[in-house]
C-alpha cells in the first residue's frame, strides 16, 4: 500500500510539474508573439511617419503569409474636436452644440462649457456657471483647476460636470483631441464628428464622406473626390445651415489628403499583428513634411 501511495503522489507531482511547464511555455509564447506584434507596429510607424509616403501608399499595408505577421497603418489629419483650440477661441457655442447633440440640455451644456473654460484660463475668476479653485477645494481636490490648456484628454474628465457628459456619451474621449485647430477637415472627419460641429443629425452629414470616398466607397483609392477649400460654404449650405452663420462655416476646412504639408497635426495609427497577438501604436505628429518631425503624443495598446 505504501508503494501504491508513493506512486500516486509521484504521479500527481509529475502532472503538476507538466502543468506548470505548459503554463510557462504559453506565457513565453505569448511574450514572443506580443513582442513580434509590437515590432511590426513599430515598423508601420516608421513607414507612416515618412514624408515621402502618402495616405494611399501600399507600403502602409504589409503581410507576410509565411510568418503570419504584418501591419496596417492609417495616416490621417487629426480630425476630431480640438478642445484647446475651441476654448482658446472662446467659441462656447461650438462646445454647447456638441454636448446638446449628445442629449444634454442647453443650460446644462452651458455650465459644463463654463467649467471647461475656467479650467484652462490663467486666472481664478469664476465664470457665471463655472468652477474655480474654491469649488474643487470643497470637493477635496487641491491644486485644481490647472489653469492651462489640457495636456491630454483624460484631464477633461476632472472638470466639473464632465460626469454628466460621461453619462450620456461614454465614448466622448474618442471625439476630442488636445491638438489641431478649430476647423475640422471634411475630407477626413467622420459624418458623426461633422454633424456634431454643425448641430445636425449624422445622417444629414453622410453625403460628405460618401462624396470623398468616390464610387467604390473606399478612402485613398484612385476614384476619391476630396473637397477643395473653396467648396466649404457649399457644404455648410447642404447641411441646412444658414449661410449667414460664418461662425459655423469657420468650424470646417478642406485639406488635400495627398499633401503632407496641408495638415498641421497628423494621426498615424499602426496595428502590428502576428499569430495570436495584436499591438496598436498611435502617434500624433506636427509638420509631417518637416525633417525631423515633431512628436506630440504616443500611445500603445494591446488589442485582444
Amino acid at each position: 500500500m505504501a508503494v501504491l501511495w508513493l506512486i500516486a503522489i509521484l504521479s500527481l507531482a509529475c502532472m503538476a510539474t507538466l502543468r506548470v511547464i505548459s503554463f510557462d511555455m504559453e506565457i513565453a509564447s505569448a511574450k514572443i508573439h506580443g513582442s513580434r506584434a509590437r515590432q511590426a507596429a513599430e515598423m508601420g510607424i516608421a513607414i507612416g511617419t515618412s514624408q515621402a509616403v502618402k495616405p494611399s501608399d501600399p507600403l502602409l499595408h504589409y503581410a507576410n503569409a509565411e510568418l503570419g505577421e504584418g501591419y496596417d497603418v492609417t495616416v490621417e489629419p487629426d480630425s476630431l474636436h480640438s478642445i484647446n483650440a475651441i476654448l482658446l477661441k472662446n467659441d462656447k457655442d461650438h462646445l454647447v452644440t456638441i454636448f446638446c447633440s449628445w442629449g444634454l440640455e442647453p443650460d446644462v451644456a452651458g455650465k459644463i462649457v463654463d467649467a471647461l473654460t475656467d479650467w484652462v484660463d490663467a486666472d481664478d475668476d469664476e465664470s457665471l456657471n463655472g468652477a474655480e479653485k474654491k469649488f474643487y477645494e470643497g470637493e477635496g481636490r487641491i491644486n485644481q483647476p490647472f489653469n492651462r490648456p489640457f495636456y491630454n484628454i483624460e484631464e477633461m474628465a476632472l472638470v466639473r460636470g464632465m460626469d454628466l457628459v460621461e453619462a450620456v456619451r461614454p465614448d466622448w474621449r474618442k471625439h476630442f483631441t488636445v491638438w489641431g485647430s478649430v476647423a475640422l477637415d471634411v475630407n477626413s472627419a467622420s459624418a458623426e464628428i461633422i454633424a456634431e460641429a454643425a448641430g445636425v443629425q449624422p445622417k444629414d452629414a453622410e453625403f460628405i464622406p460618401e462624396r470623398v470616398k468616390g464610387p467604390d466607397g473606399q478612402l485613398h483609392t484612385e476614384d476619391d473626390t476630396p473637397y477643395q477649400r473653396g467648396e466649404v460654404p457649399g457644404i455648410v449650405s447642404q447641411l441646412g445651415i444658414d449661410p449667414n452663420r460664418p461662425d459655423i462655416q469657420a468650424r470646417f476646412t478642406a485639406i488635400d489628403p495627398n499633401d503632407p504639408t496641408g495638415a498641421g497635426t497628423t494621426r498615424i495609427e499602426s496595428i502590428g499583428y502576428t499569430e495570436g497577438a495584436k499591438h496598436k501604436i498611435t502617434v500624433i505628429v506636427q509638420n509631417r513634411s518637416a525633417n525631423p518631425i515633431r512628436l506630440l503624443e504616443r500611445t500603445e495598446e494591446i488589442i485582444p
